[in-house]
């Protein structure tokens, strides 16, 4: 789901398969959320994460009216965290219907027993400092570089690097940085060049 923070609600009734291919799609280092339950227990074995054990995910005979809003604040609340990586929630059915019906009431369970629902999040935010560290090194080294050549083919393979990560959605932030250091590194290099004696005569 691209711009979007990605929740998995899994059913403790999950077959195995499902669990395995849940495995397989996770991104790195998941938070995952479980009920105090053996079923949940043995869902996190299967999935080999580390779990957080939250006891409102437990099951409840009869749940107040308010259960469900307190379900959506606590997922909302560990998603919120870190909005960058792929949320798990492990519990029974009947909470996992209550926790959909308010965390995406637009969006009915698929009938299995994991449901995948996707948070609005804006896009990542830019390494600025590391940009400018990036673009003053890189500057640097383009602008006593031999042959001439060299001085813009630094800064300019950066920023195609950049101009072509902007086209990978999972990567877009990085190609802003790389453009970033790379027209840091364009005015790092006039900088050096305009104070040698390689400028103006010799250009």
């Amino acid at each position: 789901m691209p711009d979007h923070q990605r929740i998995l609600v899994v059913s403790t009734t999950a077959s195995e398969a499902e669990l395995r291919g849940i495995r397989g799609d996770l991104g790195r280092d998941p938070v995952v959320l479980t009920a105090p339950t053996a079923e949940a227990k043995r869902v996190v074995h299967v999935l080999e994460v580390e779990p957080r054990v939250e006891m409102l995910l437990a099951q409840v005979s009869y749940p107040d009216a308010g259960r469900g809003h307190r379900l959506d604040e606590l997922v909302r609340r560990h998603a919120l965290r870190d909005r960058f990586r792929d949320l798990v929630v492990v519990t029974d059915p009947a909470t996992a219907t209550l926790l959909l019906r308010v965390l995406a009431p637009d969006q009915l369970p698929n009938g299995g027993a994991v449901t995948v629902v996707g948070l609005a999040r804006g896009s990542r935010p830019v390494a600025v400092r590391r940009a400018l560290a990036v673009g003053l090194v890189l500057g640097a080294a383009a602008g006593v570089a031999e042959p001439r050549a060299a001085i813009a083919a630094l800064p300019g393979s950066v920023a195609l690097a950049g101009l072509a990560l902007l086209l990978v959605l999972p990567w877009r932030h990085l190609g802003r940085e790389l453009l970033l250091a790379s027209a840091v590194a364009g005015a790092v290099v006039l900088a050096v060049v305009a104070g040698t004696a390689r400028f103006p005569g010799s250009w």
